[in-house]
């Protein structure tokens, strides 16, 4: 049923989910770009309210988190950008569910708990999620830097295309483990049991303070949408 759904998604040009996220954008700036005649932030924003509108795509932002009041143009936007060397503006737009952000978790483990703690968060994380987040899902996993640091890596993980090797050769065997172990979970598609809970684990890593290792499990479900593009 998933796989015909998707198969009318893209036939149709129409979206294969009703929630079709919050939009999150990551910029890497060249430094030898200047813009000019507006704001990079405000134009991304006003490029994220006419697709959703031309789109005719779910509004799903509301502009207070208490107050709960629809914005009507799935604005604002969440944007992370950074200064890389070059020429260029390079732009991802990932729109995330909110049904999968929501069963996303970060903890401060002990470096003491080491790998194995790492491992066992991760798994306790997704058993917890159970079918809430729509599986089979794709997993990304921060280690390292600080708190937000190790939430915006998971985030960035979910980028990366499922069935692509991990850049780093040491991941490469910790996120097979930790995928094994999800699919041990016995979850499956939508909750109704089965071998496949997720369909790929994507980690990133960063240098982490001596008294720290934090750890961030962003999970997506398997609608796990973005876009590059390159000015």
């Amino acid at each position: 049923m998933l796989l015909e759904n998707a198969r009318i998604s893209k036939e149709e040009n129409i979206p294969m989910c009703q929630d079709t996220g919050f939009a999150v954008v990551f910029i890497e700036l060249g430094q030898d770009v200047h813009v000019e005649d507006g704001d990079l932030n405000e134009a991304v924003t006003e490029g994220v309210r006419r697709g959703y509108k031309e789109g005719y795509l779910r509004k799903s932002i509301v502009s207070h988190p208490l107050e709960r009041v629809n914005t009507g143009d799935n604005t604002p936007c969440v944007i992370h950008t950074t200064i890389v060397p070059g020429d260029n503006i390079k732009i991802t737009i990932a729109p995330k569910g909110g049904g999968s952000e929501n069963m996303s978790a970060l903890k401060m483990l002990k470096p003491a708990d080491g790998i194995e703690g790492v491992k066992e968060f991760v798994k306790k994380t997704v058993k917890e999620a159970g079918p809430n987040p729509c599986p089979p899902l794709v997993v990304g996993v921060g280690i390292g830097g600080t708190m937000e640091k190790a939430a915006i890596m998971a985030k960035e993980a979910l980028l990366r295309e499922v069935g692509s090797e991990n850049p780093q050769e040491e991941l490469i065997s910790l996120e097979q483990e930790l995928l094994d172990n999800i699919n041990k979970l016995g979850i499956g598609p939508q909750g109704l049991g089965g071998k496949v809970t997720a369909l790929a684990v994507h980690v990133k890593t960063f240098a982490a303070h001596i008294a720290s290792l934090p750890v961030a499990v962003n999970i997506n479900c398997h609608a796990a949408r973005h876009k590059t593009v390159v000015l």
